[in-house]
């Protein structure tokens, strides 16, 4: 990493960071439809015409506090198409993902909520993503499918199996732990979250997943 990339922020890029901070504590806390640019900038210590100079409304502010201050899910996707064949096999890539993922939904979920209480703020989200050339959440299988045709052709899974399929068994399985692990807010009833800890569920979650994917003979 270059020493620009470890410099302080100044500036306008302090500015900057301090409103995407700001937003995100107060979408966390209050949620989206609640969270006005007004009380975000004061918030983040500056006028809202200043954060109207880096932002032009409250949903790009979203859509870049999704891509900028939560865990990337988006990332960890987008390099496993190249990595189909990698020595670690599909197993240790797909327990990345799914780390990736729930930390993803976790974080999200609070933010994102309210957009479905509201059509006109969802379509309005919508909207933004296309006009920002930012991923939607459709993407999410699409790139898992990829990497997962990617390792069929390479016979290290099932020539029947459906990668979409599998794509949305897995994500889907991401989607409802982060979702019971936010319902139950640390305080889950013995038995409720199985496995509890979130690095032997992605072990256990790809290991029956890819035990409906194991090419013909294969354990």
């Amino acid at each position: 990493m270059s020493p620009e990339a470890n410099a302080p922020l100044s500036g306008g890029a302090l500015t900057r960071s301090r409103i995407l901070d700001a937003a995100a504590a107060l979408m966390t806390s209050v949620g989206l439809t609640h969270t006005t640019t007004k009380q975000i900038a004061k918030k983040a210590g500056c006028s809202e015409a200043t954060l109207y100079k880096h932002f032009r409304n409250k949903e790009e502010i979203f859509v870049r506090v999704l891509h900028e201050r939560v865990p990337q899910f988006s990332d960890a996707l987008a390099q496993l198409p190249d990595r189909a064949g990698d020595e670690r096999g599909p197993a240790g890539l797909l327990e990345e993902v799914v780390l990736a993922a729930l930390r993803f939904y976790r974080e999200s979920f609070p933010i994102a909520a309210s957009l479905f209480a509201s059509p006109e703020l969802l379509a309005t989200h919508r909207r933004r993503l296309d006009e920002l050339g930012a991923m939607g959440p459709h993407n999410a299988s699409g790139q898992l499918a990829a990497y997962l045709t990617a390792e069929q052709k390479l016979g290290r899974i099932s020539a029947t199996a459906d990668p979409y399929a599998a794509a949305n068994l897995l994500i889907g399985a991401c989607f409802h732990r982060a979702f019971l692990d936010l319902f139950f807010d640390g305080e889950a009833p013995t038995g409720a979250l199985r496995p509890e800890r979130e690095e032997e569920f992605a072990a256990e979650t790809v290991r029956a997943l890819l035990g409906g994917l194991a090419p013909s003979g294969d354990a």
